[in-house]
């Protein structure tokens, strides 16, 4: 580690809001020893399996998340305050710096809330409905330096905006695009649906192995840039395309995974059920110039069903479901469409093992296994996997 980590290193001992937040369940550890606290947990699950390969963890474990996102409210003695939930609770524990999170972007998020109180904006109160801020959503693009702020707000309209986007700028040149999002329901979602971007195009654009990705403020984007690129260097080496293979890129979002394949295969189908995500998905392989993949908006089980009616042969299914991991109806469609291969990327070790259960009592056989340390500290653990087609 460098100067900078060893410092951090120290300091994360005393993080002041640990314990409330609940986020950071290893910090006090030393680093080594939550890779191999993780690497106990999916050995646990997955060794049943097959073997497990050793974790791969971060070369600098801090600052590494590029979302960040802030609850803002008010204390009793009207002090304005931004952060996150306290655990098991909706008291926002006020953070001014965290050391997961990207510096500059809690920087920003700290800037506006010492400028609320100039501009007469209100923080949004739960309980009563009243109010106007009710969260800052902040993306940060690390290769372009490009900074998205989303102002959610519980009304559409914010008091003097155009000084309002002068003053943060002023402070904050970076910024290149500022989005008003909507949210005026008593929900624990973040973000509405209606939108207006208030500076800039709407999105910033980043680079992640080797191509250029347009984020919107909804798309899914994987919030450890360089560990994602280790997370799908590791799923294209477990595919082992030759430039023949027909692959489909399930749970597509805005077309990360199925583009980073799209080199080595003759064809990438992606599917998609968020319309946004597509809509960024089809204009990236444009800005990439790649031509040799296809998006659907539709429900990627439903679209694999009709691919096996037709009796469509494809090589290989790269799924990568959220926390909840896949259900049944969709692992059946995996297995209707039978592909060669299906490389299974996970945040969930336990619906992993769970949906890989399946997988293998229908006649895949588990090759590989690698643990990937996506989000230091925390007690999320990504894996890749690889199964194949019993012949």
């Amino acid at each position: 580690m460098n100067k900078n980590s060893e410092k951090v290193q120290s300091q994360q001992i005393i993080c002041p809001v640990a314990k409330k937040c609940g986020g950071c369940s290893f910090i006090g550890m030393d680093y080594a020893a939550t890779l191999e606290e993780k690497q106990n947990i999916v050995n646990k699950l997955m060794k049943r399996y097959g073997t497990v390969e050793k974790i791969i963890g971060m070369k600098e474990p801090w600052y590494y998340r590029n979302k960040v996102h802030a609850a803002f409210g008010r204390l009793k003695n009207g002090t304005i305050v931004s952060g996150t939930y306290e655990a098991k609770s909706h008291r926002i524990i006020n953070v001014d710096s965290c050391l997961i999170d990207n510096q500059k972007a809690d920087k920003i998020i700290y800037d506006i809330r010492n400028l609320l109180k100039s501009f007469k904006i209100k923080t949004y109160n739960e309980d009563t409905g009243y109010g106007l801020l009710r969260h800052v959503l902040i993306r940060c693009a690390e290769a372009t330096g490009e900074v998205m702020v989303v102002l959610v707000l519980g009304s559409p309209i914010l008091p003097s905006k155009n000084n309002f986007v002068k003053a943060i700028r002023k402070i904050h040149p970076e910024i290149s695009t500022i989005i008003i999002n909507v949210n005026d329901k008593k929900t624990s979602m973040i973000l509405g649906e209606k939108e207006q971007v208030i500076y800039g195009k709407g999105y910033i654009v980043d680079e992640l192995c080797g191509l250029k990705f347009r984020i919107s403020s909804k798309s899914f984007y994987q919030v450890n840039r360089k560990q994602t690129e280790v997370l799908y260097g590791k799923a294209m080496e477990f595919a082992g395309l030759s430039g023949r293979e027909r692959v489909i890129d399930a749970y597509c979002g805005i077309g990360t995974i199925g583009m980073a394949a799209a080199g080595n295969a003759k064809e990438v189908i992606g599917v998609e059920v968020n319309k946004d995500a597509v809509r960024d998905a089809v204009h990236n392989a444009k800005l990439n110039g790649i031509r040799n993949i296809s998006f659907y908006c539709a429900d990627a089980g439903e679209f694999m069903v009709g691919m096996a009616e037709r009796k469509e042969h494809i090589d290989v299914v790269f799924m990568d479901p959220p926390r909840a991991g896949s259900d049944e109806k969709f692992l059946k469609s995996v297995v209707k469409l039978g592909p060669d291969k299906v490389v299974y990327i996970s945040c969930n070790p336990e619906t992993l093992a769970r949906d890989v259960g399946y997988l293998r009592k229908m006649g895949y056989k588990v090759m590989r296994v690698q643990p990937v340390d996506m989000f230091g500290w925390t007690e999320s653990i990504e894996c890749v996997v690889m199964l194949s087609h019993k012949k």
